[in-house]
């Protein structure tokens, strides 16, 4: 890190290395869910509470964030927070009871959202003190961070079966990627915006309609996102009548469309805007996957799959620094909003599939995809060539 003297760059693998932590330590324990259910000795409902506890910590963790945001700022935080993650697959690893282990996945929660506020609100810095588009880039990281938890998983497992020899490999890993962000994070990473912000710290406030407008698009952004993970398989097999070979497909040309074009959406956005891209985006992910639900069959199933990973990609880098140049405040409710919206809608498509079929269910998916394209229109985006700075200047 030391090495590097472009301060953007510098600056960007820092905080890079934070969006790949997160990806890294979730992957690492989820991967591993099965070793800890025959540890623990849990059925198949227990499992899914474990699972319910990291969302609601990280649902709920909103006060306590804003307060540690506006006390500590996002480099400490964010340092903290990641330092404090890798501990913490020790305490997993540990967990003697079933207690103990929700106890332990609800912290786990509580820090999943205070380091994902934190590494956003650097990363739309970032932005804002170079006015250049990085956001997107460092979405696909946390891909990236994933993808190497599944691999180091596999290749642990097949060399001892234990979980807690695994963590300390996988804590090793993230003590690496956390003193490599610590040099180059941002030093003063709050966007200056304003007057709303300060006031927020004297009295509390309710959000802003724009802040309600960003929390909307979010949350409708990430059910799309997390329904899409959740059920194509299953779409696939059920509805599609695809083989069992294929049905896995689902979920690798979402996850591998939108990962690639993470990678190409920064430029994107600097050449027509968040807005239009945002608007773009949503509306091809959901009139896509519309009409491939209407056409029927694998193939048309898998091309509007791909349309979601397109489209669906750049939203929530791009609201998270729309939210950042609103304050901490804001940024931490649509990081909530966000969460919520993975927790709440896997389950709720399926609800909606055992009632009517997994069909409508797909549908529902659809429609949030063009809910995101409504609130878009109602959001105030940075412009093309100071981002995030033109949203930090104007109050919320």
């Amino acid at each position: 890190m030391f090495r590097v003297h472009d301060p953007f760059l510098r600056a960007q693998l820092a905080i890079a290395a934070l969006f790949c932590s997160l990806g890294f330590q979730y992957a690492t324990w989820a991967s591993r869910i099965p070793a800890i259910k025959a540890q623990l000795g849990l059925t198949a409902a227990e499992v899914g509470v474990l699972l319910m506890a990291t969302g609601v910590g990280a649902a709920v963790s909103f006060p306590l964030v804003t307060l540690l945001m506006n006390r500590l700022g996002a480099r400490r935080l964010a340092l903290l927070s990641a330092l404090c993650l890798a501990l913490l697959l020790f305490a997993l690893a540990a967990a003697p009871n079933y207690p103990t282990a929700l106890v332990v996945m609800g912290v786990d929660g509580v820090l999943v959202g205070a380091l994902n506020v934190a590494m956003n609100a650097q990363g739309a810095a970032l932005e804002a003190r170079h006015r250049r588009h990085a956001m997107a880039k460092l979405h696909a990281t946390f891909s990236a961070g994933s993808l190497a938890a599944a691999v180091l998983a596999s290749a642990v497992t097949a060399v001892t079966p234990a979980v807690t020899a695994h963590f300390a490999v996988a804590a090793a890993v993230l003590l690496l990627l956390v003193g490599c962000a610590g040099p180059g994070l941002l030093t003063e990473e709050q966007p200056a915006a304003a007057p709303k912000e300060r006031q927020g710290r004297r009295r509390w406030a309710p959000p802003s309609r724009l802040t309600l407008w960003m929390c909307c698009a979010m949350a409708f952004g990430t059910v799309t996102e997390g329904a899409m993970n959740d059920w194509s398989a299953l779409y696939l097999k059920d509805v599609a009548k695809a083989s069992a070979q294929l049905a896995p497909m689902g979920i690798a040309v979402v996850s591998g469309v939108m990962v690639l074009a993470r990678l190409f959406a920064d430029g994107w956005r600097g050449r027509w805007g968040d807005g239009p891209v945002v608007r773009a985006g949503s509306a091809l992910a959901g009139v896509g996957l519309a009409l491939a639900l209407l056409s029927g069959g694998a193939v048309p199933a898998l091309i509007g799959f791909a349309c979601v990973g397109l489209g669906i990609a750049a939203v929530t880098p791009c609201v998270y620094v729309a939210a950042a140049g609103q304050g901490a405040r804001a940024l931490t409710l649509v990081a909530a909003m966000g969460t919520l919206g993975l927790l709440a809608g896997p389950p709720f498509i399926g609800f909606l599939a055992n009632a009517v079929g997994l069909a409508w269910g797909m549908a529902a998916v659809a429609a949030s995809a063009l809910v995101v394209t409504l609130c878009s229109t109602r959001i105030r985006w940075p412009s093309r060539s100071t981002p995030a700075a033109a949203a930090a200047g104007e109050p919320a």
